[in-house]
């Protein structure tokens, strides 16, 4: 099971994240909004200002004070310690 550190101590298991996206959007904080209703907000942001919001196969959200960027690379780095090619542009 790979785990992934989204700030401050807090550590997520990298298998269950769907999603890692800016909450910005309002679709975005519509699903915060949901998740909190329902009591699958996990809050991991100790105070500051969130900025990566991380969707799990379960329905629980992750809010993160860490850049989605940052989580991004930390999910796809290798357990060796070198990064794979994470690249902000698409594929397509």
């Amino acid at each position: 099971m790979k785990l992934i550190n989204i700030g401050f101590g807090n550590i997520v298991s990298a298998n269950r994240i769907v999603a890692i996206v800016s909450p910005e959007s309002a679709p975005i904080k519509r699903i915060i909004s949901e998740a909190r209703e329902r009591g699958q907000l996990v809050d991991a942001t100790y105070g500051r200002r969130t900025r990566a919001v991380m969707i799990t196969d379960s329905g629980h959200v992750v809010l993160s004070a860490i850049q989605p960027e940052t989580v991004a690379h930390r999910f796809v780095t290798q357990k060796d310690g070198s990064p794979k090619d994470v690249s902000s542009k698409d594929s397509d």
